[in-house]
């Protein structure tokens, strides 16, 4: 069996609902519920000890694109996050760490691309890891991305797409 991602929040390749979209607590001009989606996986080879996510939107106009949301260290006997778990106030499985994203602080924050740009694609991508990670609350996602990078045994995505 391959490992797989889908989303009860959304479809692969839909676009994101305002449910979804960040909040006007950020400042960049949006207004939605800054919920992070339903991500549920199936498939993890032999040998997985831990899970990681990630969203990720490689259309930000920054150069390097924009880390919306990193959690790691996901239990190997979780398979799915409800929707809201990354949020503030939401509730992450016991033992997965959420980590710094391009906001500056852990958690979930929604898509919010500048007004009038073309539609930006959010990759939320679920690794299988075959072992847990050493970082903290405030490692940046270039190093969790190094750490996956050598750790993962697989890795599955699903893609939203949002335009304001």
């Amino acid at each position: 069996m391959a490992f797989t991602v889908t989303s009860n929040s959304f479809k692969d390749g839909d676009y994101l609902s305002k449910d979804h979209v960040l909040s006007a607590d950020f400042g960049f001009g949006c207004a939605g519920g800054n919920r992070s989606p339903h991500l549920a996986w199936r498939g993890a080879p032999a040998g997985t000890k831990s899970f990681a996510i990630t969203c990720y939107d490689p259309d930000a106009p920054t150069g390097s694109g924009f880390w919306h949301w990193l959690v790691v260290n996901i239990p190997p006997t979780v398979t799915d996050l409800a929707a809201g778990a990354g949020s503030t106030g939401g509730q992450l499985p016991a033992g997965a760490l959420a980590t710094r994203t391009d906001f500056g602080k852990p958690g979930y924050g929604g898509p919010c691309p500048p007004d009038g740009d073309h539609p930006h694609r959010y990759l939320f991508t679920v690794f299988a890891v075959g072992d847990t990670l050493d970082v903290a609350a405030d490692t940046s996602a270039a190093v969790i991305g190094f750490n996956l990078h050598f750790k993962m045994l697989a890795k599955a995505s699903i893609m939203g797409l949002y335009k304001r």
